[in-house]
């Protein structure tokens, strides 16, 4: 299931218009926020999707009746890139159990480039609700890997992918993947560049909200 935020008009849409912007791309606090914004909006949604109970709560005047989490979700993310969204999501999910994935694009003299992937930090995965947050789903090639990675680490009951803008050729890998996944994007383009940068996109997420690296 693929659930594109800016199919009609809400902040989030408002907020996926500034990350694109050149002349406030400048900003990175501005453009971590806003991502961290995108992931807090989606998060609530997805909090709407998860298993719940009714609890008691006692007031100084009496008690009242509540819906709960039957249980806390595991927050994953892809570093560098997907801190300021999983920031966003640890704001809603604050009791959350979290997962860190280290995955980059390893460029070759030729043009290519593969996935590596170097550290993993995770909790068992087994039967629970993994979250996992990647601002830019281009060729989906990082999150397949992702997927197939911590699989090692159990499997869980639900998996929602939340991405800032995401490419409708990535969207396919990643449901090729896992086709039981629900993909939350903050929009969605079309067109991937000879590199595999998405167009119109927004550049390089990690470069603007972090610096420039050296080309790995």
């Amino acid at each position: 299931m693929v659930i594109n935020l800016s199919q009609q008009h809400s902040l989030v849409s408002n907020w996926v218009a500034e990350l694109r912007d050149v002349n406030v791309q400048s900003d990175r606090m501005r453009f971590r926020r806003n991502l961290e914004r995108i992931a807090e909006a989606i998060g609530f949604e997805i909090s709407k999707k998860l298993p719940a109970k009714q609890v008691e709560v006692t007031t100084p005047l009496g008690t009242a009746t509540h819906w709960m989490l039957e249980s806390q979700p595991v927050l994953g993310t892809i570093l560098r890139a997907g801190l300021p969204m999983h920031q966003g999501l640890l704001n809603y999910f604050d009791k959350a159990d979290n997962a860190f994935v280290s995955a980059y694009r390893k460029h070759h003299p030729d043009g290519s480039f593969e996935i590596r992937m170097e550290y993993l930090s995770c909790p068992t995965l087994e039967g629970r609700v993994l979250i996992l947050a990647d601002p830019m789903l281009a060729t989906g090639a990082s999150l397949a890997k992702t997927i197939q990675f911590l699989r090692e680490e159990g499997k869980p009951s639900q998996v929602h992918i939340v991405t800032a803008i995401a490419c409708q050729v990535g969207i396919e890998l990643v449901l090729r993947e896992d086709p039981t996944a629900t993909i939350w994007c903050g929009d969605i383009d079309e067109e991937l560049t000879a590199k595999s940068y998405i167009v119109p996109g927004l550049g390089d997420a990690g470069d603007l909200a972090f610096g420039e690296k050296k080309q790995q």
